[in-house]
């Protein structure tokens, strides 16, 4: 769980990240959890593993995304993390092989005008309608570390604002990587950070609880 990798950080850090070891962490449970309450909130992943010098970290948007990415991980020669939520998949097709992903390369979903949306793992499928509503262009990152820094240069070129979109807490998260990616580009542009609220969830739903962080479809 996202929650008891929390508890072994000191080891993820000298035993692993330090020496460059393939070790994959495969972390479930990470976001929002709902009914297990504010200690099993996986909330805050994405900030305490992009910091890490060699750590690699991926957010599959759904199931079949997700095998590509431990995929990509068991292949890797080096630290990898995959964090995946609490409960089912969408229903995607399930591809057989075993294919891994070009590493630090983001997919771009759909092209629009004006905002770009960028969605870090579980928070796709509202992404994808919010995108279709305001013909903004939507982009599944799936790597938080390495960020795709050459597309979010480009996009910046030719939209007017980002959205970035997480299921993670706003401090530090996927969002603060993008807006870092920028400013060390020297590119001035609004971003909105949708992501969890400086708060411990308590017990819901997964629905319920994205639903008070502002992260369901009309809260977005």
């Amino acid at each position: 769980y996202s929650t008891f990798l929390q508890r072994a950080y000191d080891q993820v850090i000298h035993d692993v990240a330090v020496q460059n070891l393939p070790v994959r962490y495969a972390i479930d449970r990470a976001g929002v959890v709902g009914p297990d309450g504010a200690t099993h909130s996986g909330s805050f992943d994405f900030s305490y593993l992009r910091c890490l010098p060699n750590m690699l970290v991926m957010a599959p948007a759904d199931e079949n995304e997700c095998r590509a990415m431990l995929t990509t991980g068991f292949q890797h020669q080096g630290p990898a993390a995959v964090r995946y939520p609490r409960g089912t998949g969408t229903g995607v097709a399930i591809d057989p092989a075993l294919n891994t992903l070009p590493i630090g390369k983001a997919e771009l979903r759909r092209r629009g005008h004006g905002l770009a949306i960028l969605s870090f793992g579980a928070m796709l499928a509202p992404a994808a309608e919010l995108a279709a509503e305001l013909d903004a262009t939507l982009v599944n990152m799936r790597f938080v570390k390495p960020l795709d820094e050459g597309m979010l240069v480009e996009l910046a070129k030719t939209h007017d604002g980002f959205i970035t979109l997480e299921d993670n807490a706003i401090a530090g998260g996927a969002g603060s990587a993008v807006a870092e990616c920028l400013a060390a580009h020297g590119i001035t542009l609004p971003i909105l950070h949708l992501g969890l609220p400086d708060a411990y969830l308590e017990h819901g739903s997964r629905e319920e609880v994205l639903s008070m962080a502002g992260l369901d479809l009309p809260g977005i």
